[in-house]
């Protein structure tokens, strides 16, 4: 029986390409958001941590405006394609390194900006990330975390974890906004401000991202179906499957 961080590393290796052409993954408004913040807050000479990296679109936007990006993952594959898409971009100031985000392999006070997006569902030890990427954060830097938001609804958010669950087995939970809230300042952060986005998952990319069987898409969609009228409504059921979470970017600093 596989550990969780080899399910994540099974999960992923074989779908880098497929991650790096996905429009949710490589587009939307909190990458233009990101972007923004970093270049007004950070200095050019600013170094940066994307945690969790994946297919690297988040260190693709804001590399521009740092001198140096580090893209890690635990995913060889990921990292291969990161590296790749970075020389064809024109973006020499983005490295790679294999890692987990519960143990950063750098020294305290390393980067002035720790980011993620797209990656903290995934994490077992989300305490213990967080932690370490307070620890290799400047006292005078940023945190920067991008996820799909849980719902506050128990009900509409069991129906949203259990798809996520089935699509994906490597997928632990989607932190609602208070849960980030209380997990931010538990790690040691503070001034912490919250912007949200509808987030539309078509669901044939959506499946097909994960190449997940035609039992587990069938159970998806007999869930959706039987689902009561407050979780259609709260998700925006479309007749194909597609439905609507909502992406949540996190902006903080260390606590004083």
């Amino acid at each position: 029986m596989r550990t969780h961080d080899q399910s994540v590393q099974d999960q992923f290796d074989s779908r880098a390409q497929a991650y790096l052409s996905s429009q949710v993954h490589a587009q939307g408004p909190d990458l233009a958001h990101a972007a923004s913040l970093v270049k007004r807050a950070l200095p050019a000479t600013g170094q940066g941590l994307d945690v969790g990296c994946g297919a690297g679109h988040l260190s693709f936007a804001l590399a521009p405006s740092l001198a140096r990006v580090v893209a890690l993952d635990p995913s060889p594959n990921m990292l291969a394609t990161v590296g790749h898409a970075a020389i064809e971009r024109g973006l020499p100031q983005i490295e790679t390194r294999q890692a987990s985000a519960e143990s950063l392999p750098f020294a305290d006070a390393s980067f002035c900006l720790a980011c993620t997006r797209y990656s903290a569902h995934h994490w077992l030890q989300v305490e213990a990330s967080l932690q370490e990427m307070r620890r290799i954060l400047e006292p005078r830097g940023y945190l920067l975390i991008i996820d799909v938001l849980g719902h506050e609804d128990p009900l509409v958010d069991t129906h949203l974890q259990s798809m996520e669950l089935l699509r994906d087995p490597s997928h632990v939970r989607n932190r609602s906004d208070k849960e980030w809230h209380c997990l931010l300042g538990a790690a040691g952060f503070a001034d912490i401000q919250l912007v949200q986005w509808p987030l539309r998952l078509a669901f044939g990319p959506w499946v097909a991202r994960m190449r997940v069987s035609s039992e587990r898409t069938s159970v998806i969609r007999a869930m959706q179906d039987a689902a009561p009228r407050e979780v259609h409504e709260a998700l925006a059921f479309e007749s194909d499957g597609s439905f609507t979470a909502r992406t949540g970017l996190f902006w903080a600093r260390p606590a004083a």
